[in-house]
């Protein structure tokens, strides 16, 4: 493999880690809080989807970006509301946002552009000011970080943010101590139904944020079933970081990179390996995270359990 194979290699890594890495940050605000979100996918679904039809209205990515968030924050609260009000098994109530979304995405698919399966493309990109040019001088790795939409550097500067929030903020306190112990956290005065829904709508923005890259990160068109599992990649990086920031994102590379590995040595016409086989590494390595092969993962304790305040 030449040099430009392997800066093109390290460079596809962090454009493909950085959906992931917003959308587990997001799984990680709402597991810590104590609420188990199966629903990515869908979130990242609908916010693909709207981003697109917002920047395709206006013109205007940034307008698709909110607009991507928003609808993330809408199907978040209804996984909230299920989960946290009506005290519904959070696992079936992610998987029933899931199919939902993939069928209002399709259905709205009709409705605006008179055909399902593809919406039409955007023919323009989103992209930093003009001073950022100067990423791409730094040396060695100038050419791998440099020249990204904005999407991937938002995506990796919510690690630090995220652990600040987490580790060095009242908030963050209550967060995890409604994801450890909610009782313990009720008796001290911490509203434990807010702090959850919070976990909750956090997930939703950045999981809809996460969900825009795919379609006006990368000047696209939307696509049925283009998420493809991503939505679980994600939470099982989550796990495979052992629920902590900066292990996750470490997680989203790896991820990052066996997709980009795929699609590196294809370009290159290597026929050694079978395509189908390289197309399925981030899967295969999904199914070793969550079953545990990369170590003994443990969560919050009070993750996926309702909280009945008056109960016993």
């Amino acid at each position: 493999m030449n040099k430009a194979a392997i800066i093109t290699l390290f460079a596809l890594t962090f454009r493909l880690a950085a959906p992931l890495l917003l959308t587990a940050l997001g799984a990680l605000f709402s597991e810590r809080s104590g609420v188990v979100n199966i629903a990515l996918e869908g979130i990242m679904t609908i916010g693909a989807f709207f981003a697109l039809v917002v920047t395709y209205a206006t013109h205007n990515p940034w307008l698709g970006v909110i607009a991507a968030i928003a609808a993330g924050i809408v199907v978040s609260a209804l996984h909230a509301v299920v989960s946290i009000k009506f005290k519904a098994n959070q696992v079936v109530s992610g998987v029933a946002i899931n199919i939902l979304a993939a069928g209002l995405t399709a259905f709205l698919l009709n409705v605006f552009y008179g055909h399902g399966g593809q919406s039409p493309s955007i023919d323009l990109a989103w992209q930093l000011p003009r001073w950022f040019g100067f990423l791409k001088g730094i040396p060695v790795i100038g050419p791998i970080i440099g020249g990204h939409t904005p999407g991937v550097y938002i995506a990796f500067a919510m690690v630090p943010i995220t652990w600040f929030i987490l580790y060095k903020t009242p908030l963050g306190l209550r967060i995890r101590a409604v994801g450890e112990h909610p009782r313990a956290a009720d008796t001290l005065g911490v509203n434990v139904y807010k702090i959850r829904y919070f976990g909750v709508i956090m997930s939703g923005v950045l999981g809809g944020f996460a969900g825009s890259i795919f379609t006006i990160g990368e000047g696209a068109a939307f696509l049925e079933g283009m998420i493809a599992g991503r939505g679980f990649i994600a939470l099982a990086a989550m796990i495979f970081g052992n629920w902590l920031p900066v292990r996750t994102m470490l997680a989203c590379l790896l991820f990052g990179f066996t997709s980009a590995l795929q699609l590196v040595i294809q370009v290159m016409g290597i026929t050694t390996i079978a395509p189908q086989i390289l197309t399925t590494l981030p899967y295969i390595l999904t199914i070793l995270a969550l079953a545990g092969f990369v170590g003994r993962s443990v969560g919050p304790a009070a993750s996926g359990k309702a909280y009945d305040k008056e109960g016993n």
